[in-house]
């Protein structure tokens, strides 16, 4: 996740002032104070970053008190935090229970139907149709998908990516026409991918980037022959050592490969697969599953390890970094001693630092001939301190043992061209989450670097270029004149460097790089301008491959072009806008996309969120040629956001709904739940009407409403130090505001004290309603009230509950929607379920791969479902099918 709205579009408007004379802005389009046609909540959450002068990630933010005043580095690690908490609270989740989520969800009868993909096509995020002052169209970033954690190449024109949440994908051509070939395994979400010295493809499962428990892996697959075949549960290296772990590299020497995961560092032999993984080293052992302090609140962040260093020239020499991004006591540099026993590095290393406070997340590579080391680090006390960054630096040596030099820091950075120079937001400020590092293996001068930008040196990290710009907003050459892609500069990537590879293709070297906006590469002897910005990157994303993290989807007729528009809100990339014409989806909204509602009866209707109940709409599909600029009447969008959102009283990804029998009243959920009457027509935040306070550290997880009746869920304390949930039950016109009474441990039977995720109520009966439940039952959640079930009926309005989970496998629910004929379809982590009228039971819905699936949507006919997932776009399947 990169800038958000908040700081994409504050950019964006520094660079128009350069170019135009702002206007007075109409009021309903929300203008800042200084005039500027730019977003409230915008300027006041820029406002409120600037201003911070301390911060910092701790390992267990809290719901009511994040203390992040705005920061994005703060927000990123809060809503991975919030989307954890959704899957393990009350307590902890034991190892394994995707795993036999999967294999139960394998198990069960499949309905007939096949989903289709409608997302696998191009997205332009550039868009000239979608210009309008609260898009990044015009950035530079071109086509895009989901957010990529790990690349690999080779000399045949071979590349392989690794997504978040998508799974692995091959190209056979240098990087297009792709294909997913880790399908069959029961996780998608990638934290490494490498190629051995035999030409073997080594995934390491569980992206860890985040940290956050929904992206737990399943353990490390090998393909024996990657330019043929998939991976299989069969390819599985080892037992199940490393399952329910992230996994952030995976290196080899000695005849062994290492893994760097979020339980210590683990080897295994690379001749004999079989067999059990070493444990290598854990810094706190009781922590680990199965030991005396497994369960406690801070067990997940105790054992972090983030990259292994093997001396090319002696594969016994190894040096381990260790540690959790915002600090601990375990921190450092480990080596072997010579009794065989591993010992935190504690001299010699010259510039980069050994202590604990100034050790966090750290990447290693070297050179080919093994003569240059090099090194990115994070630095946990500048993260808490230093505002604008958390980069101690870049640093080289000529042995993973130093002495090693700093070769950059975030200033040096920052004046070689980078996009992000501004106090608050600079090179390296979400260096925790945004880390790459490789050298050319003709070359070993010659190194990459990635942070949100992507750096090139050719002189051993002597001079610098920011060959890669966060987006081409505030230089001379940017434009916002549609006729362009990104006025007169050249394209860039997207931000966020998590993944890089170099290969060759056609005899030809090039760097490949993944990131929040997907794949990119250009030549390693690519040329730059007088800048030192890339002029030659091509985007990868050519629609084959489809790796979107939808949050939400949205459907509506098409009234322009026939058919039906198809919306959704995305993990930093924005909204897409898929109309019924389109062989390319636009982007009509920047940064990151949450809840988004859209007018069955006009697609163009659609109000779409970012963070904590920060509401856009637009009547117009936010088509606009950027002639807002000059004249003010030309703003298509409008900020609308309840007063939670300015109080930072919401969660990350806020419920959103509107009335099933009146479209024109909305409902919101922050600590109060909020109302408006005037539909799309709304103009401002202040049309919102607080309608009941749920109390002093509570936020909604869900509403809904129908005929007037409303339902909300919510919870506080959101994490498992002392998490509640609960239901309250009312009227849009204000009256008849209550709490439903429900056990307080979640006995067997009844509502579980989990995270509560989704409504669906009937659509002939406002009484009748299902509730959907995150997380894991008491089998596999350590803490009060786990309780069992996930699925759950009311016939009185919410006052009683019935447990109808069945068959159903104990994985996460979602959403749920009812269908048209009396059927219910509920979304979890791992596909959709679907309940036939008249049935107990549940059948799994067609085939998809084991993919999170957040939200569910009927189009306006009722005879289609769409799927909107958490790494493979949206699809969609006839409801007649489901059966």
């Amino acid at each position: 996740m990169s800038a958000p709205t908040h700081k994409r579009r504050w950019f964006t408007i520094c660079a128009i002032t350069a170019s135009a004379a702002f206007v007075a802005i109409p009021a309903g389009a929300a203008s800042g104070p200084d005039g500027t046609p730019f977003g409230a909540r915008a300027l006041a959450q820029l406002a409120a970053e600037r201003a911070q002068s301390t911060g910092g990630i701790t390992s267990r933010l809290k719901a009511d008190d994040d203390g992040d005043g705005g920061n994005e580095a703060d927000e990123i690690a809060e809503g991975a935090d919030q989307y954890a908490e959704a899957r393990t609270s009350p307590g902890i989740v034991a190892p394994g229970a995707y795993g036999a989520a999967w294999q139960s969800l394998t198990n069960m009868r499949s309905t007939s139907g096949s989903w289709r993909n409608v997302t696998d096509l191009p997205y332009n995020s550039d868009d000239a149709r979608y210009r309008d002052y609260d898009s990044n169209s015009s950035g530079g970033s071109g086509n895009v998908t989901g957010r990529m954690a790990a690349m690999a190449a080779d000399d045949d024109g071979y590349v392989y990516a690794g997504s978040a949440g998508g799974g692995v994908w091959r190209s056979r051509t240098g990087g297009s026409h792709w294909q997913p070939i880790s399908d069959r395994l029961s996780s998608q979400s990638t934290g490494a991918l490498a190629l051995d010295g035999t030409g073997r493809l080594w995934l390491g499962t569980g992206e860890a980037n985040t940290n956050a428990d929904a992206y737990l892996g399943s353990g490390v697959y090998v393909l024996s022959h990657p330019h043929h075949g998939t991976f299989s549960t069969r390819s599985r290296v080892g037992g199940d050592e490393l399952e329910s772990t992230t996994i952030r590299q995976l290196r080899f020497g000695g005849g062994k490969v290492w893994a760097a995961t979020s339980e210590g560092v683990w080897s295994h032999s690379t001749k004999k697969l079989s067999g059990a993984w070493k444990l290598e080293f854990a810094p706190n052992p009781d922590y680990l599953p199965g030991g005396s302090k497994a369960t406690d609140d801070s067990a997940a962040y105790k054992n972090i390890t983030n990259d292994i260093a093997i001396d090319p020239k002696d594969p016994s020499k190894v040096v381990l970094a260790v540690g959790w991004r915002s600090g601990d006591d375990y921190n450092g540099f480990y080596t072997k001693g010579s009794d065989g026993a591993w010992t935190r590095i504690t001299s010699g290393f010259g510039d980069l630092p050994i202590d604990a406070d100034n050790v966090g997340t750290v990447t290693f590579a070297h050179s080919a001939d093994g003569s240059r080391y090099y090194a990115i680090d994070e630095s946990p006390a500048q993260m808490a301190a230093n505002p604008d960054s958390g980069l101690e630096g870049i640093y080289s040596a000529g042995s993973p043992f130093g002495p090693w030099t700093k070769i950059a820091d975030y200033k040096q950075l920052a004046a070689d061209g980078s996009a992000l120079t501004s106090s608050g937001y600079m090179p390296g400020v979400q260096s925790w989450y945004n880390q790459f590092l490789t050298v050319d293996p003709a070359d070993p001068q010659h190194v990459y670097a990635g942070l949100e930008e992507v750096y090139e040196s050719k002189d051993g990290g002597s001079t610098w270029s920011t060959v890669g710009p966060y987006w081409n907003f505030g230089f001379s050459c940017w434009s916002i004149d549609p006729a362009k892609q990104t006025g007169d500069c050249n394209q860039t990537t997207h931000s966020d460097q998590h993944g890089v590879a170099i290969g060759r293709y056609h005899g030809k070297s090039f760097v490949y790089v993944g990131n929040d906006g997907g794949v990119y590469k250009r030549p390693v002897g690519g040329s730059q301008d007088a800048s030192g910005h890339a002029t030659d990157w091509t985007s990868l994303n050519d629609g084959t491959i489809d790796t979107l993290q939808y949050y939400s989807v949205g459907v509506g007729k098409d009234l322009t072009y026939g058919g039906v528009s198809v919306t959704g809100g995305l993990q930093d990339n924005g909204q897409s806008v898929l109309r019924s014409n389109d062989k390319v989806m636009g982007s009509n909204f920047g940064g990151d996309g949450g809840d988004t509602l859209t007018d069955p009866a006009n697609g163009c209707n659609i109000a779409e969120e970012y963070v904590y109940l920060a509401v856009q709409i637009t009547q117009n599909c936010a088509v606009n040629d950027g002639s807002w600029t000059t004249d003010s009447s030309r703003v298509t969008s409008y900020n609308v956001a309840p007063a939670d959102n300015a109080t930072s009283e919401a969660r990350f990804i806020a419920p959103l709904a509107a009335d099933m029998k009146n479209s024109s009243t909305w409902i919101a959920g922050g600590r109060h739940i909020w109302v408006q009457t005037n539909g799309y027509a709304i103009r401002s935040g202040s049309e919102w009407k607080s309608v009941y306070d749920l109390g002093a550290s509570r936020t909604a997880t869900a509403v809904a409403a129908s005929g007037g009746k409303v339902y909300a869920a919510w919870c506080g304390p959101c994490n498992n130090q002392g998490f509640a949930r609960g239901i309250s039950v009312g009227n849009a016109d204000g009256t008849g505001w209550h709490d439903i009474t429900l056990p307080a441990t979640g006995t067997d039977g009844t509502v579980p004290n989990r995270y509560l995720s989704g409504f669906a109520v009937d659509p002939k009966n406002a009484d009748h309603v299902y509730l959907a439940v995150n997380g894991f039952s008491r089998h596999w959640t350590e803490g009060p009230g786990a309780g069992v079930g996930h699925v759950f009926e009311s016939t009185d309005g919410g006052t009683t509950w019935k447990d109808i989970s069945k068959n159903l496998p104990d994985v996460p629910a979602n959403s749920a929607v009812v269908t048209p004929n009396g059927g219910l379809a509920v979304a979890t982590d791992l596909g959709v379920v679907y309940r036939a009228p008249g049935r107990t039971t549940w059948q799994r819905v067609g085939n998809l791969p084991a993919v999170a699936v957040l939200q569910l949507r009927l189009s306006p006919d009722g005879k289609t479902l769409y799927a909107a997932t958490h790494g493979r776009g949206i699809y969609t399947i006839k409801v007649s099918d489901c059966a």
